[in-house]
C-alpha cells in the first residue's frame, strides 16, 4: 500500500523574519546603561540599608530579651508623642498650606490606594472570610508605615522637600482609611451605622499627635510668624530623635510578632510591596497631574511596609492580631530591598 503524504510534510515551512542583530556599539551601549542603573540600584539600596541596619538592631534588642516589651512600648509613646511630633511641627510649621495641599496629589493617591482596598476586600471575600477580618486585610494592604519609616526615611535620601507629599499621604492614610476601618468594624458588629461612631473617629484623630503637629504648625506658619531662636533648636533636637528611636522601636516591636497564616501575610505583603505602588504610579503618572516631585515621593511611600497601627487596631479590636503582625513581620523584611527598587525606579522622575 502507498503511504499517504501528510499535509503537515507537504507544507513549505513558513519564512520568518529574524531580528537584526545589534551592532558592537549598540552592544557596548546596552553594556553601559545596565552597568549605570545597576550601580544607581546598588547606590540607594546602600544608602537605605542603615535604616534598615536599625531596625535589626531593635529586633536583635527585642529578640534578645535585653529591650522588653514594657521597654518597647515606652520608647514607642516617647517617638510617637514627642520626636516625632516635633519633627512634623517644625516642618510643617516651615511650610504653607498651599505647599502641602493639592488636590491631584490627594485624588491620585486616593484613587489609587482604593483600587487596593477593593481588590484586597474582594479577594477576602472570596476566601469566605468575614467582613470584619476582610476589612483588616484591606488596611494591611494599603497602610503603610509612613509616619515611624516615611518621613524621617524618605527626607533623608529624597530631600526635605519631600515632608510635604509624605504628610499629604500620612493625612489621608489617617483621616479616610483609619476612619474607614472603624466604621467598619463597628458598623459590622452593631448591624447599623450608629452617629457615636462618627465621634469616636474625630475624637481619635484630634487625639493623634501626628495629627495635631501638622495643624499646629500649619498654622503657625498661615500667622506668618517666626519660630523663635530657642524653640526652634529645641524641635531640632528633639526632633532629631525620631529617625533613630522610631527605627529602633519597629525592629524591637517586630520581635514579639508571631506567624500565623504566612501565605495570606505573603499575599497582603505584595499588595503592599508591590501593587499599591503600581497602582498609585498610574494613578499619579497617567491619569491625573501630579508633579513629578510630588509623584516620585508619593509612589516611595505608597511602597512603604505595612503599618504598626495596623496591627494596634486589629489586637483592639480583636480581629487577626496575628495575621496582621506577620504581615508587617515579612513586608519589613522583603521591603529592605523592595524600597530600593522603588526608590531607584522613581529617580529619574525628579
Amino acid at each position: 500500500m502507498r503511504a499517504v503524504p501528510s499535509r503537515f510534510a507537504a507544507t513549505k515551512p513558513s519564512r520568518q523574519k529574524t531580528a537584526r542583530p545589534l551592532s558592537q556599539a549598540e552592544q557596548q551601549q546596552l553594556t553601559l546603561r545596565a552597568g549605570l542603573l545597576s550601580r544607581a540600584m546598588a547606590a540607594i539600596f546602600i544608602q537605605t540599608l542603615p535604616f534598615f541596619m536599625i531596625i535589626a538592631l531593635g529586633f536583635g534588642a527585642g529578640r534578645s530579651g535585653f529591650f522588653t516589651a514594657a521597654a518597647t512600648a515606652w520608647l514607642t509613646k516617647f517617638v510617637f508623642y514627642f520626636a516625632l511630633s516635633a519633627m512634623l511641627l517644625r516642618f510643617s510649621a516651615n511650610l504653607s498650606l498651599r505647599e502641602v495641599f493639592d488636590l491631584p496629589f490627594v485624588l491620585a493617591y486616593l484613587c489609587g490606594s482604593a483600587v487596593i482596598y477593593v481588590l484586597a476586600t474582594a479577594i477576602a471575600y472570596l476566601r469566605g472570610i468575614p467582613a470584619e477580618e476582610a476589612a483588616v486585610e484591606a488596611q494591611c494592604a494599603v497602610i503603610g508605615n509612613v509616619g515611624f519609616l516615611g518621613i524621617p526615611m524618605l527626607a533623608m535620601l529624597m530631600g526635605e522637600a519631600a515632608i510635604a507629599p509624605v504628610m499629604m499621604v500620612l493625612a489621608v492614610d489617617l483621616i479616610v482609611f483609619g476612619a474607614l476601618i472603624v466604621i467598619v468594624i463597628t458598623g459590622t458588629r452593631d448591624g447599623r451605622m450608629r452617629p457615636a461612631v462618627l465621634g469616636t473617629v474625630g475624637l481619635g484623630l484630634l487625639k493623634n499627635p501626628m495629627i495635631v503637629s501638622i495643624v499646629v504648625g500649619l498654622t503657625w506658619s498661615g500667622l506668618a510668624l517666626p519660630i523663635p531662636g530657642p524653640v526652634n533648636e529645641f524641635l531640632i533636637i528633639l526632633g532629631g530623635a525620631a529617625t533613630p528611636g522610631a527605627l529602633f522601636a519597629i525592629g524591637a516591636s517586630l520581635a514579639g510578632k508571631s506567624a500565623e497564616r504566612p501565605y495570606v501575610a505573603g499575599w497582603l505583603s505584595f499588595c503592599k510591596l508591590v501593587l499599591h505602588p503600581a497602582a498609585v504610579a498610574i494613578a499619579a503618572l497617567l491619569i491625573f497631574d501630579v508633579a513629578p516631585y510630588a509623584a516620585a515621593v508619593m509612589i516611595a511611600a505608597a511602597s512603604l511596609p505595612v503599618a504598626g497601627n495596623v496591627y494596634m487596631l486589629a489586637q483592639h479590636y480583636g480581629v487577626a492580631p496575628q495575621r496582621v503582625s506577620t504581615s508587617i513581620l515579612i513586608s519589613t523584611i522583603m521591603a529592605a530591598v523592595t524600597v530600593s527598587l522603588v526608590i531607584g525606579w522613581v529617580q529619574p522622575l525628579y
